[in-house]
C-alpha cells in the first residue's frame, strides 16, 4: 500500500547557501516583509534542503516528492541531479526520487540530500505578472513523501489524484444519477484490478464496481441519490478507488463528491439542482499578518468558518488555485466556488507565457475536478488594466477552448477590469462574465453601480453578468462625524455596503456578486490610509481578530442565524450631548436601552437607526436587543428567481427555533470634551480632490501637432514609477486620470503597474468615460505629453 508522510520537519532554508536557518513547513520568507508597509519585498531565488535516508522499499516501489505549492517556480535537486522543475505558484507537483537515491540498505547508507531552489522573481513567462497583491515567495503549503507499489494509480500527470468522479443527474431515469467513474493507473497489467466503491455520508456502502487496471473507466447508477444542495445541505459521498493484486490491496486512493446541476439564466441568474438561488457572497486570498500565505489546514477551514458565519453562500478564490483544503472546507460548508488562475492586470510580451497560462489552469482542474463546490473555472481578472495586447483575444478563446476540452460539464467565467467598454471583444467568450467596479471609493458615487449594471444588462440582455468585486477601505481606527468617500473609515465602509446590499439583492439577474474582500491582505507596494502594505477593503481584519461593522451589515442580510449588531463601539469617546445609534439585525423590531432604561423601539428591515441618543457625562451604557418572534426568514430560504429586496440567499443552516428567544449586545461610550486625534485620518500629500476637469485647466494642442519627446523632459514614454518619482509629473498623471478615469489614483496604487509607460496604459485610461459632465478631448495623450514635456527630470 501506498504510504504518504508529512516532510515538513527540519528544513535548512538559505538564501546564499552559505548561511543557513533550519524552518518547518509551511513557510514563506515574506511572511514579514510582504506586509509590513516598507514598499519592498524580497523576490529571489532561494533554496530549501533536507536530508533524509533511504526509505526500506519492497522491489519495485517507487519514492515521490508531492510540493503541495512552491511560490513561484522551483526546481528539485536530489544528491546533486536536478530531477524536476515547476512553473505556476499556487499548484502542487510531483517528483519521482528514486533513481537517485543512494542504496539504503546497511546501517552506514549514506543520506540523501533534497534541495529545492524557489523563486519568486519576475519572470515573463510566468504568471501572474503584477497585480495589487504580494507574491509571496516559499514551499508555503508543505511537502509530503510518497511511497508507492511499482504499479499504482498516477501522480504524475498535472499532480492530480488519479480518479475523476463525474456525477450526472439522469432526467429519463427520473432523477437517478449516473457516476462516471475514471482513474488511471501506472503500470497496468491484467493481474491488476481496480474496485470502486461508493459510500454515503454514514459511511454505508451504497454501491460497487470492479473494472481491468487498463481499462478502468466505469459507470454506476445511483437510483435515489441525495443532492448536494449549497450551503442548505452540502451532502457528500465518497469514491474509493482500490487497485488489486489477485488478493491483495496495493493501492488505494479516495475522493469525497457531490450530485448536483446546475445553470445560469441571463435574467433570473443562477440554479442549483433546477432551484433558483441569489449567489451573493465574497472574495478571498489566502494570507494572514505575519504569516503571509503560509496557512495550516486549520486556518484554512477557519476562515470558512467566518465566511459561514457571514451567511454566504458563494466565495470567489481570487487570484490563483487555493489549498486544496480550502476547497475541501467549501464543499463541507456549500459553497459556490469560482476558482481561478493567476492571468491578471497585464498580458505578457513572452510568447512563452501564454502555455504557462495553459499549464496552470490544467493544473487548476485536473487537481480540483472532483470537488462540488467548483462551478466556475476563471479565465483571467483585469487582464486589460495595461492595456489590450496583441493576441489577448486569441489567448482568451484557447484557454475558454481548453476548459471545455478538459471539463464541459463546468461554466467559465472572468472578470473585467471597471473601464472596459461594453463593446469590448472580450465579451462573449466566456459562459457567464463579472465586472470589478469601485464606484463610490476609487471614483464616482456608489449611486453609479446600479446605473451602470442596469445599462449593461438593458444593452446585452443575452449576457450573464455579475459583479466579480466591489468595495471599500474600512481602517477601524478612524471615526468620522460625517463619513465620506475615502476617508478609510470603518463606518463610510459600512455605508458603502449597505447601499451595495440593498441594490445588489433587488438584482436577481446578477448571476453571482462577490464583496472585495472577505479579509485585509497583503499588499507589499500599497501605501494608503496611513496603514501601508496591506489592502484594507475586508470584512474582517488580516489578523482574523477583528469583523468590521460592514460584516455584520452582510449577515444582516445573508445569516439565518437570529442576532443584533450595535454599530460605533469604536468610536468610544465622543463628544456633544446626544448621538446616532446605529443597530444590523435580521429580526424586524429592534429596541434600545440607554443606561438600562429602554429608549425606543422600532420596526425595520436589517438597518435601524436611532436619533437623539442621550450621552451620560463620564460612560453610557447601549444596549440592543431583538425578540427572534421577530425573525424575517421564511423556513425556505432559497430565493426565487424573480425576487426582489424581499428575497435573500440561503444562508447557514439553523434547526428551526421551538420558541422564541432574545438577543442582545451591548456597548459603552464614553462623553469627552475633545475627539481624540487618532480618530481622523491624516492628510496624505497625494490623496487631494484634483479639479472636475484637468484637460481645461491646461493648454490645448492641435489634434494634428506631433508629439515631442526630450530625454531631459517627462513624456508619455517614461515609466509610471519614473513619474511618480518626481511630484510635478506625479500631479499631471493624477489629474489626467481623475479626467479620464473618474478615479483618484495614489502613488501606491499605480506602482502595480510602476514598470508601464503612460502611453502603454493610455487605452486603459480612454476607456470608462471619465468624471460625468466632463469632456475628454480625443487628442488627451498629446496634451498630456505635452504638459509633461515642461516638467524637467531631476539628474540623478
Amino acid at each position: 500500500m501506498r504510504q504518504t508522510i508529512k516532510f515538513n520537519e527540519n528544513w535548512q532554508f538559505s538564501k546564499d547557501r552559505v548561511h543557513h536557518e533550519t524552518v518547518n513547513l509551511p513557510h514563506t520568507w515574506n511572511a514579514v516583509d510582504g506586509m509590513d508597509g516598507k514598499g519592498q519585498y524580497d523576490r529571489g531565488e532561494y533554496f530549501y534542503t533536507k536530508q533524509f535516508p533511504t526509505p526500506s522499499l519492497r522491489e519495485g516501489e517507487r519514492v515521490v516528492l508531492e510540493v503541495l505549492a512552491a511560490g513561484l517556480s522551483a526546481k528539485v535537486f536530489v544528491n546533486d541531479r536536478e530531477l524536476g522543475s515547476h512553473e505556476g505558484g499556487y499548484s502542487s507537483f510531483t517528483v519521482d526520487m528514486t533513481d537517485a537515491l543512494y542504496p539504503g540498505e546497511s546501517q552506514s547508507a549514506k543520506s540523501n540530500t533534497v534541495t529545492i531552489t524557489v523563486d519568486n522573481t519576475n519572470r515573463s513567462h510566468i504568471y501572474p505578472q503584477m497585480a495589487d497583491f504580494t507574491f509571496y515567495g516559499g514551499l508555503y503549503r508543505g511537502v509530503n513523501l510518497l511511497i508507492l507499489p511499482g504499479t499504482h494509480f498516477e501522480v504524475a500527470f498535472h499532480g492530480a489524484g488519479g480518479l475523476a468522479i463525474t456525477p450526472e443527474i439522469a432526467d429519463s431515469l427520473s432523477q437517478a444519477a449516473i457516476l462516471h467513474l475514471n482513474s488511471w493507473v501506472t503500470n497496468p497489467s491484467p493481474d491488476y484490478t481496480v474496485r470502486y466503491l461508493i459510500t454515503d455520508r454514514e459511511e454505508k456502502a451504497v454501491a460497487e464496481v470492479w473494472r481491468p487496471s487498463a481499462d478502468s473507466k466505469a459507470d454506476v447508477l445511483l437510483p435515489s441519490p441525495h443532492l448536494w444542495q449549497g450551503v442548505d445541505d452540502p451532502y457528500l459521498y465518497r469514491c474509493t478507488a482500490t487497485l488489486v493484486y489477485r488478493n491483495e490491496t496495493v493501492d488505494e486512493v479516495s475522493s469525497r463528491f457531490g450530485i448536483r446541476s446546475f445553470s445560469v439564466d441571463p435574467e433570473k441568474g443562477f440554479f442549483l439542482n433546477g432551484k433558483p438561488m441569489m449567489l451573493r457572497g465574497v472574495s478571498r486570498h489566502q494570507d494572514r499578518l505575519w504569516k503571509g500565505n503560509a496557512l495550516t489546514r486549520e486556518e484554512h477551514y477557519e476562515d470558512a468558518a467566518l465566511i459561514a458565519e457571514l451567511g454566504a453562500n458563494t466565495v470567489r478564490l481570487a487570484h490563483y488555485q487555493h489549498s486544496r483544503d480550502f476547497y475541501d472546507a467549501c464543499d463541507e460548508y456549500g459553497f459556490i466556488v469560482w476558482a481561478e488562475i493567476p492571468y491578471i492586470s497585464c498580458q505578457s510580451d513572452d510568447p512563452k507565457a501564454h502555455e504557462n497560462c495553459r499549464l496552470q489552469m490544467e493544473d487548476l482542474i485536473y487537481q480540483n475536478y472532483n470537488h462540488p463546490s467548483i462551478c466556475f473555472w476563471g479565465i483571467s481578472n483585469e487582464i486589460t488594466i495595461a492595456g489590450e495586447k496583441p493576441g489577448l483575444i486569441g489567448n482568451h478563446e484557447d484557454l475558454n477552448a481548453l476548459v471545455k476540452q478538459i471539463d464541459p460539464g463546468r461554466l467559465t467565467t472572468i472578470a473585467h477590469v471597471s473601464m472596459l467598454p461594453m463593446d469590448s471583444a472580450l465579451h462573449g467568450i466566456t459562459d457567464v462574465e463579472s465586472y470589478n467596479h469601485y464606484f463610490g471609493w476609487y471614483g464616482g458615487t456608489y449611486e453609479n453601480n446600479e446605473k451602470w449594471l442596469d445599462e449593461f444588462h438593458a444593452k446585452h440582455p443575452e449576457i450573464c453578468l455579475g459583479l466579480s468585486e466591489y468595495g471599500a477601505e474600512g481602517i477601524i481606527t478612524y471615526q468620522p462625524d460625517a463619513p465620506k468617500c475615502r476617508d478609510y473609515s470603518e463606518a463610510y465602509q459600512a455605508e458603502y455596503h449597505e447601499h451595495m446590499a440593498k441594490i445588489l439583492m433587488e438584482r436577481p439577474y446578477l448571476w453571482a456578486t462577490h464583496v472585495w474582500n472577505m479579509f485585509d491582505f497583503g499588499c507589499a507596494a500599497r501605501n494608503e490610509g496611513g496603514t501601508a502594505g496591506r489592502n484594507n477593503k475586508g470584512l474582517v481584519t488580516m489578523d482574523r481578530k477583528i469583523k468590521k461593522e460592514a460584516f455584520y451589515l452582510y449577515k444582516a442580510y445573508w445569516s439565518r442565524e437570529p442576532f443584533v449588531y450595535l454599530c460605533g463601539r469604536r468610536y468610544a469617546q465622543r463628544t456633544g450631548n446626544t448621538a446616532t445609534v446605529k443597530v444590523y439585525s435580521n429580526l424586524s423590531r429592534v429596541s434600545l436601552y440607554v443606561n438600562g432604561m429602554p429608549f425606543a423601539t422600532q420596526h425595520g428591515d436589517r438597518v435601524f437607526l436611532f436619533e437623539n441618543v442621550p450621552l451620560s457625562n463620564g460612560f453610557t451604557f447601549l444596549t440592543a436587543t431583538a425578540d427572534t418572534a421577530s425573525y424575517v426568514f421564511s423556513d425556505n430560504n432559497s430565493v426565487s428567481g424573480n425576487s426582489s429586496a424581499s428575497g435573500y440567499p440561503s444562508g447557514i443552516r439553523n434547526t428551526a427555533m421551538q420558541s422564541s428567544f432574545t438577543v442582545s449586545d451591548s456597548i459603552t461610550l464614553e462623553k469627552v470634551g475633545k475627539k481624540p486625534d487618532i480618530y481622523t485620518l491624516p492628510q496624505e500629500e497625494d490623496d487631494a480632490d484634483g479639479v472636475a476637469n484637468w484637460f481645461e485647466q491646461v493648454t490645448t494642442v492641435a489634434s494634428d501637432a506631433p508629439m515631442e519627446f526630450s530625454e531631459e523632459h517627462f513624456s508619455v514614454h517614461d515609466t509610471i514609477n519614473d513619474i511618480s518619482a518626481n511630484d510635478e509629473a506625479f500631479s499631471i498623471l493624477a489629474g489626467a486620470m481623475y479626467s479620464m478615469t473618474g478615479m483618484r489614483m495614489k502613488k501606491s496604487m499605480l506602482a502595480m503597474m510602476g514598470q508601464k509607460t503612460l502611453y502603454e496604459l493610455s487605452d486603459m485610461m480612454t476607456g470608462m468615460g471619465g468624471v460625468p459632465d466632463s469632456k475628454v478631448p480625443e487628442n488627451a495623450l498629446q496634451i498630456i505629453n505635452a504638459e509633461l514635456g515642461k516638467v524637467k527630470k531631476v539628474k540623478q
